[in-house]
């Protein structure tokens, strides 16, 4: 792993595999900041706040259903950073197309879809965000499969009907997104070096249910540290309340960047 210099803004190797032009090409580093908020102001204040120390802002459900799409381009304003629009969306294939062309246009880095919804779905999402990339000449964001989420446990995934592990889920899942496709999962950070091995350099890891040893695990389950997280394979990580809900967040997020340089 290389060094990460929190002053210095540097090209982050793993993006550089993308074999398609994305907004991912430099970033500063791994570090994706979940703004969990409907509130329009707390987003783009810590979006500001947070600008120079982190890689990347995810936006998800509960931010886009409150603000929409004017809401998510004033975010971005706020940070010019690259935008992980965390929406999993799962339909059936023609509605998930849509959904996909629908959001290219607010230029994200990262798109992610339920790996649950098949394999036809995933290519539909795929093919969907290269015809509207090249409609609206943007770059193209990164289509990512959820496998099984990161609050769920072997017993959680047990009730809805799938035997055996979670471990054992996201390993079928993930399998499946890159036949169908897409260019990386999202991932607990227990499954990231199982599955870098599996399938590849260039498939794309996302962990979130990461958390630095001082931080409370809240609702998730199945975490490790970002250090650990990045170590086991993870090409990015997904980190929320130990930044947004710490007393200074830009002293937070620089405590985690330090801690992954060191």
């Amino acid at each position: 792993m290389p060094l990460l210099p929190l002053a210095q803004e540097v090209c982050y190797t793993r993006a550089m595999t993308t074999p398609s032009k994305t907004s991912l090409a430099k970033i500063r580093n791994p570090i994706f900041c979940a703004l969990d908020t409907a509130d329009l102001g707390q987003a783009t204040s810590w979006a500001a706040k947070l600008a120079d120390t982190i890689g990347g802002v995810k936006l998800g459900l509960e931010f886009f259903n409150a603000q929409g799409p004017k809401g998510i381009k004033e975010v971005t304003r706020a940070c010019e950073l690259p935008l992980f629009l965390d929406l999993k969306f799962h339909d059936i294939p023609n509605t998930v197309a849509g959904a996909v062309k629908s959001v290219v246009p607010l230029k994200p880095a990262i798109i992610n879809v339920h790996c649950s919804g098949g394999r036809v779905m995933m290519e539909a999402a795929a093919k969907a965000a290269r015809e509207a990339a090249e409609q609206h000449l943007v770059d193209r964001p990164l289509v990512i499969g959820v496998t099984v989420l990161t609050s769920m446990d072997d017993a959680e995934l047990n009730e809805t009907g799938v035997p055996g592990t979670a471990f054992d889920q996201v390993r079928r899942l993930a399998e499946l997104a890159k036949i169908a496709g897409l260019d990386g999962v999202v991932c607990s950070p227990h499954e990231a070096e199982t599955l870098r091995k599996d399938l590849g350099p260039n498939f794309k890891l996302i962990t979130p249910g990461v958390r630095p040893v001082w931080a409370a695990a809240n609702d998730q389950k199945r975490i490790m540290t970002p250090s650990e997280a990045l170590n086991a394979g993870a090409d990015y990580v997904v980190i929320g309340r130990p930044i947004t809900a710490a007393p200074d967040q830009t002293a937070a997020a620089k405590r985690i960047v330090l801690e992954l340089a060191a």
